[in-house]
């Protein structure tokens, strides 16, 4: 997807044990996505330290908030609730992500209902969706581990 998370939380910092924070940094290539996921234990906060972002949450009222943010730029995703981030710039971008959680979680939203293990049954996808099952088989080859 253009993007590479590198972590700081307690799996990797065992001294975060308590602490109820820790730090990623995610870079962008031009064009990169962090596509649509959420963090089921903590609020994250980004700070850009370079490049330009469109970024964005879904509320509970199914509001999309979203922003266009650059350098030195701050955006605040509220703990559980859908987000992504896209580098619709031509240069690489990158950000450091703050979360009040020792292990903030990351479930992708795609991912989850496409690429679970035993499956989501298809006519499940199919209806919630809207799609027929070719157009479900279709996705979920291409979310397959591996792919």
């Amino acid at each position: 997807m253009g993007t590479l998370v590198t972590a700081a939380n307690v799996e990797k910092i065992p001294g975060l044990n308590t602490l109820g924070v820790s730090l990623s940094r995610v870079d962008y290539a031009p064009g990169g996505l962090n596509p649509p996921h959420t963090h089921p234990r903590a609020t994250e906060v980004v700070f850009v330290l370079d490049g330009t972002l469109d970024v964005g949450f879904i509320t509970t009222a199914n509001k999309l908030i979203a922003k266009t943010i650059t350098k030195g730029e701050v955006f605040v995703f509220p703990r559980g609730l859908v987000h992504f981030q896209k580098n619709n710039g031509a240069a690489p971008a990158a950000v450091i992500a703050a979360f009040n959680s020792q292990l903030p979680g990351t479930q992708s939203i795609a991912v989850a209902l496409f690429a679970a293990t035993p499956p989501v049954p298809d006519y499940v996808l199919a209806r919630a969706f809207q799609i027929g099952s070719k157009e479900v088989e279709k996705i979920k080859s291409r979310l397959a581990p591996g792919k």
